[in-house]
């Protein structure tokens, strides 16, 4: 992106061979995740096909550090870090070390997806889909290159994120052929509730294609310059245009008020409810998740914190798992007019005032919009 300082900028800090690139929402512009590239740490060279407990202290060290560096530039978003795929071989063992290892970091394993490389094309199908369900069962998510694995590995292993390679994606404002693909495999996605990733966007033209695909999230060139680091700036996305709105619903879409959701995996304790609560008195709700970003439940700060700290209310609801205090969430696409917002939130004259849930076109949480904002912005309006 061009500066406008008068002075030239001070040289950054290096990062060694570190590359971060941002993951990009198509409708919001929102920066929603950052991607680490860099090269892989040494490999066993003694000719043994299974992964050594040595290089399983490797990867899990070198994992490490790339968080580490990451948390360096400021970063809380969720990263998308390389793994060799080779590690899918490993046993529950490698996965306890990575998780322990990212924890030291502060990360959540719910908040890293794990980007195979590859090598995944070279294993076994059985291998691929066990070693997926080991890392998924301790909460991290994993991702696969459109180019490595076939569409029904896909739906057998229902990966976190698929990464459409460049060369689909490249020219796909101008190519048919491209665009069919890239529809197709965007369909896949929304049917079995995988991410797929546009890699490789070059121009505006490519992200308005992309929207009408099917896609939702996407990084390449356009959005930033190869010396990005997570905090700063992106190229805006063009505006979306709505189709197939009621005539009445003109104005700001919900979009202009979304807020970062605050989410919790579906087995938290109240106890963590609480905390997130103290820490933040203007933290109006939680939403429960599932190991896909797709709400399960909400739990409203007033109702909740009536429930807990009432009598013996701490003692029995603290060590339990929240969800049994949470209600069903209240949805809207993230694409709809803060108008037609209203018009759900008043469907409901009991929860009229609480938080709705905005999410894509594959049911995931992509932020939160007060009521309150709505009504006092289309009051000025």
């Amino acid at each position: 992106m061009p500066h406008t300082d008068t002075i030239p900028p001070a040289p950054r800090r290096s990062s060694g061979s570190v590359t971060y690139r941002p993951v990009v929402d198509l409708d919001s512009g929102a920066v929603v995740a950052v991607e680490v590239v860099t090269s892989l740490p040494p490999a066993n060279r003694d000719g043994v096909a299974e992964v050594t407990t040595r290089e399983q202290v490797v990867v899990a060290e070198w994992l490490l550090t790339l968080v580490k560096e990451a948390a360096g530039t400021e970063s809380l978003l969720p990263l998308v870090l390389p793994l060799p795929a080779r590690t899918l071989t490993a046993g529950d063992e490698f996965v306890s070390l990575v998780e322990s290892r990212l924890r030291q970091a502060g990360r959540r394993p719910r908040d890293i997806t794990f980007m195979l490389t590859a090598d995944l094309a070279d294993l076994p199908r059985q291998t691929v889909a066990a070693g997926v369900a080991r890392l998924r069962a301790v909460g991290f998510r994993c991702g696969f290159g459109s180019a490595l694995v076939r569409p029904d590995l896909i739906l057998e292993t229902t990966p976190f994120l698929v990464r459409l390679d460049p060369t689909i994606v490249s020219g796909v404002s101008s190519d048919q052929r491209r665009t069919t693909i890239v529809e197709g495999l965007a369909r896949i996605g929304r049917g079995s509730g995988v991410y797929a990733m546009a890699a490789g966007v070059s121009s505006a033209e490519d992200v308005v294609r992309l929207r009408r695909c099917g896609l939702r999230v996407g990084t390449g060139d356009f959005f930033a310059d190869s010396d990005w680091r997570p905090g700063e700036r992106v190229t805006p996305v063009p505006e979306p245009v709505p189709t197939d709105q009621d005539p009445g619903d003109a104005g700001p879409q919900i979009t202009e008020f979304m807020l970062p959701p605050v989410g919790f995996d579906s087995d938290s304790t109240a106890e963590e409810i609480i905390d997130a609560f103290t820490g933040d008195p203007a933290l109006n709700s939680v939403i429960l998740i599932d190991h896909r970003d797709r709400p399960l439940g909400v739990i409203d700060r007033t109702r909740f914190l009536l429930s807990v700290t009432g009598r013996y209310g701490h003692a029995l609801h603290a060590k339990r798992p929240s969800m049994r205090l949470a209600e069903s969430p209240r949805t809207v696409p993230a694409w709809m007019s803060a108008i037609a917002a209203l018009r759900v939130a008043g469907q409901d004259n009991a929860r009229v005032y609480e938080d709705l849930i905005a999410v894509n076109s594959y049911g995931q949480v992509v932020g939160v919009v007060h009521v309150s904002d709505l009504i006092q912005s289309l009051s000025r309006s």
